[in-house]
């Protein structure tokens, strides 16, 4: 099975869209981050089963939706690597794919051989 990796910038994306929703609706809130994780956790039985996004055919990154957000990942090797979340109705910048990944490789690789030992 496969092993799911939430980078820190993607839990503090999915932070601050939880707070903002519960500024009206405390316990849609906690529904809604419930939810983003069952989706995410979904994952580890069938990685590849999100879409890819239609702006970055060519990149190596799925997403899956979770209304109203868009949760991006990274497959490697045995790994989910949850790269970003945004709300669907924001306009997506491929860019922020490629830096978030350059800024978690070495932790990435950390968590691997760490799991080793």
């Amino acid at each position: 099975m496969a092993q799911l990796i939430w980078t820190e910038p993607a839990l503090n994306d999915l932070q601050t869209i939880a707070e903002y929703i519960a500024l009206d609706k405390p316990d849609a809130a906690q529904r809604f981050v419930q939810q983003v994780f069952s989706g995410v956790e979904r994952l580890t039985r069938f990685p590849r089963s999100g879409s890819i996004p239609s702006e970055i055919p060519r990149l190596p990154y799925r997403q899956i939706i979770v209304s109203p957000c868009r949760i991006f990942y990274r497959l490697n090797d045995d790994d989910i690597v949850i790269v970003f979340v945004m709300r669907s109705e924001q306009l997506f910048k491929p860019e922020i794919l490629s830096e978030r990944t350059e800024e978690n490789r070495t932790k990435i690789s950390r968590v691997r051989r760490k799991r080793r030992r």
